[in-house]
């Protein structure tokens, strides 16, 4: 097998993709989670024949890249002052933030209540208690929902959390589903749309007819945690 990386130009877009050869006879295009495309080539197909092939898809390919980007987190930017409204798990909570002996948040009677030392901002002390709640709670939904997909052979994931200006969670080739840290902020409904969505893709890894029927077997109610998810966090 060899493998390189191309580019071709779509009108004003450039779309580059890795090109692998095999012992095969079609040609295939394939688009993951995170946006790579990977052309599956016979070992004695032309590199013209390639590119024609590559731009006859372009339209589709870009398509598919915008599917999987159509997560996006809506949520402002916070000054972390007191009076000042944030969400967890799609409820609204004025923050309340004090000095204290220790760094502490608790939610509670429509507060969030920040205890915090005189050297530590509240926003420090804020979005670590987010980080430590969504990886509880995300856990805790990838627990239950992946007893949905046991006659799909797939293993387990492992649950990453990470910081994405544009997408609420993605899954990696080899596995992994890597969610916003921002998504705890969302309605428990939503926060299983995420994880679905992504454990669907380990089953189908593009946005095919198959992906989706699988989505709505899975998660009937899918389209109302997605509205709620593209709505809810503004």
């Amino acid at each position: 097998m060899i493998a390189k990386t191309n580019n071709i130009k779509y009108g004003k877009k450039e779309i580059s993709y890795e090109l692998i050869f095999q012992d095969r006879k079609t040609l295939g295009i394939k688009v993951f989670p995170e946006g790579s495309v990977k052309v599956y080539a016979p070992s004695n197909t032309s590199n013209e024949k390639i590119e024609e092939k590559v731009k006859e898809k372009a339209r589709w390919i870009l398509k598919q890249q915008n599917e999987f980007l159509s997560y996006h987190p809506l949520t402002p930017a916070r000054k972390y002052i007191n009076g000042e409204t944030h969400l967890y798990l799609g409820r609204q909570y004025i923050l309340q933030s004090e000095i204290g002996q220790t760094n502490q948040v608790k939610a509670y009677r429509g507060k969030l209540v920040i205890q915090h030392k005189s050297n530590t901002k509240v926003e420090t002390v804020v979005k670590k208690w987010y980080r430590e709640k969504a990886m509880e709670h995300f856990n805790s939904v990838l627990n239950e929902k992946i007893n949905l997909f046991t006659k799909y052979d797939i293993e387990k994931p492992l649950v990453e959390i990470r910081s994405m200006s544009k997408r609420w969670g993605s899954c990696t080739v080899k596995g992994k589903v890597i969610l916003n840290p921002e998504l705890i902020k969302a309605p428990k409904g939503s926060i299983e749309y995420v994880m679905i969505h992504e454990l669907c893709h380990l089953v189908h890894h593009n946005h095919t007819k198959a992906f989706y029927e699988l989505q709505e077997k899975i998660m009937p109610d899918w389209k109302k945690w997605k509205e709620k998810l593209e709505h809810s966090l503004c």
